[in-house]
C-alpha cells in the first residue's frame, strides 16, 4: 500500500493526528482542498481545555505554547451588573490556557514539514472507496491530474462540509442538529483586554464575550440576528453595542480601537453517528459541531484525536483491533457530554426572540443558582476545563 494511514484535511485535526501516527512510526498523507495561507487565516477558537495542552505537549508542539499561551485560572459570567467569578482552580485544580487555533496550526505544520510528512495542497474530488476490502483506496485531482492512493485507513479530517462523512450511506448515518436563531459577530482589535479573565456576558440587550489572543490581541462578540452582515456593522456600532452588554465597571476600562477583522458565525449544535465507517473514521467537525459558548470545538477535535490515535496504533503496531471498534462509541461518549454543556452555556446566556416572560425567568433563575452554588459552579469548571478522555 501506499500509505498506512491517509488523512483528509489539514487543519488542526488532521495535522496533529499526523503528528502523533507519525512519532509511533506509522506512514501518513494528508490531504488538503485549500491552500496553507488559507487554512492559516481562518480565525477560530481561542481555549484550549488542560487535557488538549498536554496532548499538544505529548505530541512534542508546545514550545511556542508554552511560551506565548495565556493560562487562566478562571472565568467570568455575568447577568447585567452581577458578576458570577468561576474559579477554575479552586475548584477542580487545573486551568484552561488562551492561545489561537491559528497558533496551534501553524506549530503543527512546522512540526509537521520537519518530519517530512507529506502534505497535499488543492486536492479536488476526493473519493473514498473500497473501506471494506483488505486496503482502502482514496482518489483526488491536483492540477487537473486524477491520483489514486491505497492505505489500511482513512481519517476523515475534513469538516463539516467535507466528503467523509457523505461517505457513510445515508441510510446507514443518524444526524442530530440543533439550529440556533442567531449567531456571533466577533471582532478583532489590536487592544488591551477589557479583563484579565474571559467575560461571558448576559444582558437584556443580548449575549456579548470579551476573549483576547494575547495582551494586544482582543476576540470581542455580540449576539445578532442571522440576518446581519458583517458590513452592517461599523466599527463603532459594534463598540457601543457591546460596551452596554458589558458589565458597567468593564464598560468603564473599554479600550475600543479600529477592527483587523469582523465577520459572523451561525451557531449550531450537529452530531453525526457512527464516526467509524469500516476503515474510514471521522474525527473533528466531519463528525460534529458545538456553539461556541462552551468553548469546546477544537478541544473535543483534539480528543477524538486522542481516541483514533491509541486505537490506530494498537492495530498498525499491536494487531488489535479493539480500539478500532470502541473508537466510535468512546469518542460519542465524551462528545455528547460536551454537547450537553455547550447547549446548557448557550441556553442560559443568550437571549431567543420568540421566547416568552418563563424562558427569560428561567434564565435569570439559572445565573442566580449559578452565583449562589458551589455545587453549580463546581459543575461548570469540570466541564469548561475538559472532561477526562
Amino acid at each position: 500500500m501506499d500509505h498506512q494511514v491517509v488523512i483528509i484535511g489539514g487543519g488542526p485535526s488532521g495535522l496533529l493526528l499526523s503528528q502523533f501516527l507519525n512519532r509511533s512510526g506509522i506512514s501518513t498523507i494528508i490531504l488538503e482542498r485549500s491552500s496553507r495561507d488559507h487554512v492559516l487565516s481562518r480565525i477560530r477558537a481561542g481555549v484550549l481545555e488542560w487535557g488538549s495542552v498536554e496532548m499538544l505537549r505529548e505530541a512534542g508542539v508546545s514550545a511556542r505554547l508554552d511560551a506565548e499561551g495565556i493560562p487562566h485560572d478562571g472565568t467570568l459570567i455575568t447577568d447585567g451588573d452581577r458578576e458570577i467569578h468561576i474559579d477554575f482552580k479552586a475548584l477542580t485544580g487545573k486551568q484552561v490556557m488562551v492561545y489561537g487555533q491559528t497558533e496551534v496550526t501553524q506549530d503543527l505544520y512546522q512540526a509537521q514539514d520537519a518530519m517530512g510528512t507529506t502534505i497535499v495542497h488543492g486536492v479536488e474530488d476526493v473519493v473514498i472507496d473500497d473501506l471494506d476490502a483488505a486496503e482502502a483506496r482514496v482518489s483526488y485531482t491536483r492540477d487537473g491530474a486524477r491520483h489514486t492512493l491505497t492505505c489500511a485507513y482513512v481519517a476523515g479530517c475534513d469538516g463539516f462540509h467535507g466528503v467523509s462523512r457523505k461517505t457513510i450511506p445515508e441510510a446507514r448515518r443518524r444526524e442530530f442538529e440543533r439550529v440556533y436563531p442567531f449567531g456571533w459577530l466577533g471582532i478583532l482589535s489590536r487592544t488591551p483586554p477589557v479583563n484579565d479573565e474571559l467575560i461571558y456576558a448576559n444582558s437584556e440587550h443580548g449575549f456579548a464575550l470579551a476573549s483576547m489572543r494575547n495582551p494586544n490581541l482582543v476576540r470581542y462578540y455580540v449576539q445578532v440576528p442571522l440576518s446581519d452582515r458583517p458590513e452592517d456593522w461599523s466599527d463603532d456600532r459594534f463598540w457601543t453595542e457591546f460596551k452596554r452588554r458589558i458589565p458597567a465597571d468593564a464598560a468603564a476600562r473599554l479600550v475600543t480601537g479600529p477592527s483587523i477583522e469582523k465577520s459572523i458565525a451561525p451557531l449550531r449544535s450537529f452530531v453525526s453517528e457512527p464516526l467509524r465507517w469500516g476503515r474510514m473514521f471521522l474525527v473533528g467537525d466531519a463528525a460534529h459541531i458545538v456553539p461556541p459558548t462552551g468553548a469546546k470545538g477544537l478541544n473535543l477535535a483534539v480528543s477524538d484525536v486522542h481516541y483514533l490515535h491509541e486505537a490506530l496504533v494498537k492495530a498498525l503496531k499491536q494487531g488489535d483491533d479493539s480500539g478500532i471498534d470502541d473508537y466510535s462509541a468512546r469518542a460519542l461518549d465524551r462528545i455528547w457530554k460536551a454537547m450537553r454543556f455547550s447547549w446548557q452555556m448557550t441556553m442560559m446566556l443568550h437571549r431567543f426572540d420568540d421566547e416568552d416572560g418563563f424562558a427569560a425567568q428561567m434564565r435569570r433563575a439559572t445565573l442566580a443558582h449559578l452565583a449562589s452554588s458551589e455545587a453549580a459552579q463546581r459543575d461548570l469548571a469540570e466541564n469548561y476545563v475538559g472532561l477526562p478522555f
